[in-house]
């Protein structure tokens, strides 16, 4: 699943679940049965998850580009200075105080 998939998921998963309760919240209440809500709140709480949690193909519509190896050994990691004279200065100064 991709970036935008991964988004586009969330934002499903959030709108079915508040479907679902406020469609189970109503229901239940004009029928006055809790049994009857709760059911309905957990048959959206699986839909939810039969849309959301499997890798459907439409999540994947913008798939990164990953850079060739050739590509990596041209241009390599920056090496990051590590500056160690400061650090230990800084643990010399807060131990006088």
């Amino acid at each position: 699943m991709d970036w935008q998939g991964q988004k586009h998921a969330e934002m499903l998963m959030q709108i079915f679940l508040v479907a679902s309760a406020v469609a189970a919240f109503a229901i239940g209440y004009f029928m006055r049965d809790f049994r009857l809500m709760m059911l309905i709140y957990a048959g959206g709480v699986v839909l939810t998850a039969l849309v959301t949690v499997p890798n459907w193909p439409f999540f994947n519509r913008q798939p990164l580009k990953w850079l060739d190896p050739s590509e990596v050994e041209k241009h390599p990691k920056p090496q990051v200075s590590s500056n160690t004279t400061f650090s230990s200065s800084k643990k010399k100064s807060s131990k006088n105080k």
